[in-house]
């Protein structure tokens, strides 16, 4: 499904298949994709600003460069998803699945990342500043949080 630089914010995709869709360079501000499933979805430079993606499946999504910028992504499958130079800024990834996922170069400044689980993500560049975490966020083996800059919650 070919919807690459579509116009859809506010819209509501909520519960909808979307597995394979085309969202590259597409603006989805604001939109609802609560339990969407958008497994395999291409969604590379979308405008994802503000997003409902609670409880979404994005596994193995390509997310380069999209703006996740305060989107919510509570518990979301991103496995082996590619968020290579994705602006997750603010967002909230309470409880969000990401092993194997690609975060190199992205934007995680500030994001809620408390009960994520980031096994064998890989972080290299990635902007993890004030980013916070608990006890139960499980990381990359060997990553090192105070270098990061991240905060404990």
């Amino acid at each position: 499904m070919n919807l690459s630089n579509g116009w859809f914010q506010n819209f509501n995709f909520e519960g909808s298949d979307l597995k394979e869709a085309d969202f590259s360079n597409s603006d989805l501000t604001r939109a609802n994709l609560r339990s969407a499933n958008l497994r395999s979805a291409s969604l590379s430079g979308a405008d994802l600003r503000y997003a409902n993606l609670y409880y979404a499946n994005l596994i193995s999504a390509d997310l380069t460069r999209a703006d996740l910028t305060r989107a919510d992504l509570t518990r979301a499958d991103l496995r082996c998803a590619n968020l290579t130079g994705a602006n997750l800024r603010s967002a909230n990834l309470y409880r969000a699945i990401l092993i194997d996922a690609n975060l190199k170069h992205a934007n995680l400044f500030g994001a809620i990342l408390i009960d994520a689980n980031l096994k064998h993500a890989n972080l290299t560049y990635a902007d993890l500043t004030y980013a916070k975490y608990s006890e139960a966020t499980v990381f990359p083996n060997n990553f090192d949080l105070i270098k990061a800059g991240m905060i404990k919650t």
